[in-house]
């Protein structure tokens, strides 16, 4: 099975690892799982999961409006990073952005928050050995500013705009060895580790059943379908959140449920070269999901 996995990811120009277990029992398809992977977004997951968490046991009021300036706003291409104007959202409407439309803004306001080492402390209690918050999102972008000879973020992104096709391709050989796709330097986890902390989501182990139930309904909410939820068909369902970073990775974790009760935890990682074919990518993302849950399904 994993050779077939394996080449699903090769045929589709990437490369690929993954954990897809049951939530029923010990069952598992693995490729890689105990590597460590750049997860874009889906450690927002995390951030998720501490939020909640403080909202249940009351530490932080989940109605308190939220102001996000429009001076100061964390680079994105959906949702407040693309407002003109100042925003206010309550704290939980702030995890329904995150987690739906994988919004910036809402992940740093809550990041910020919550605290990095509150979430790595929960990562930590967990188990999750191998998964660490290095900082928020913007900081991480500036980081690829460095990366690239620039002040930050935004003086390289102003550069890019004007910069020749040879200054640009020298950018992107710096941006492949950047901090920020290097797991060894950057905000990493495993398969292992993703598809533990969605097992423990969906059995209210992870932290309040209350909160582990809004985090499961808002999964459930997210607008992109093109990767996991691509290798099934109803009556499956698919809850899951979606990464992806310069092109170069794209990923999702998630949990596909049956109507018979079976549910599967699935966790993919993938990285390619710059200008891959996104589309082929996703759809291999889907399609190695649906043949490790069948050989499960047996």
């Amino acid at each position: 099975m994993t050779n077939a996995i394996q080449e699903v990811f090769e045929q589709a120009g990437c490369t690929g690892s993954l954990c897809v277990r049951s939530l029923d029992d010990d069952a598992e398809v693995v490729l890689g799982a105990d590597e460590l992977v750049t997860p874009a977004s889906t450690f927002k997951v995390m951030i998720a999961l501490e939020a909640e968490t403080w909202f249940a046991e009351g530490r932080l009021d989940p109605c308190e409006p939220v102001r996000l300036a429009a001076a100061d706003r964390t680079p994105g291409f959906v949702g407040v990073s693309l407002f003109a104007d100042d925003a206010v959202v309550s704290w939980r409407d702030l995890v329904v952005l995150m987690l739906t439309i994988s919004d910036n803004p809402a992940t740093d306001a809550l990041l910020g928050r919550v605290g990095v080492d509150a979430v790595n402390a929960t990562a930590a209690r967990l188990g999750l050995t191998d998964t660490l918050v290095v900082s928020d999102l913007r900081t991480m972008l500036d980081s690829v500013g460095e990366d690239l000879g620039r002040r930050d973020w935004a003086t390289g992104a102003a550069w890019a705009a004007t910069a020749s096709p040879e200054e640009l391709a020298r950018a992107d050989e710096l941006l492949l060895n950047s901090r920020a796709l290097d797991p060894k330097r950057g905000t990493r986890t495993t398969p292992r580790d993703m598809a533990e902390l969605l097992r423990l989501i969906w059995t209210d182990q992870a932290g309040p059943a209350e909160a582990c139930a809004r985090v499961r309904t808002v999964l459930s909410q997210q607008l992109t379908k093109h990767r996991i939820a691509s290798g099934f068909r109803l009556p499956a369902r698919v809850a899951a959140k979606s990464g992806g970073l310069f092109g170069v990775i794209r990923n999702e974790v998630g949990v596909v449920s049956y109507p018979d009760g079976r549910r599967y935890a699935a966790a993919v990682f993938t990285r390619s070269p710059l200008l891959a074919d996104d589309a082929a990518i996703n759809r291999a993302i889907g399609t190695a999901t649906a043949l490790a849950v069948a050989e499960l399904s047996r």
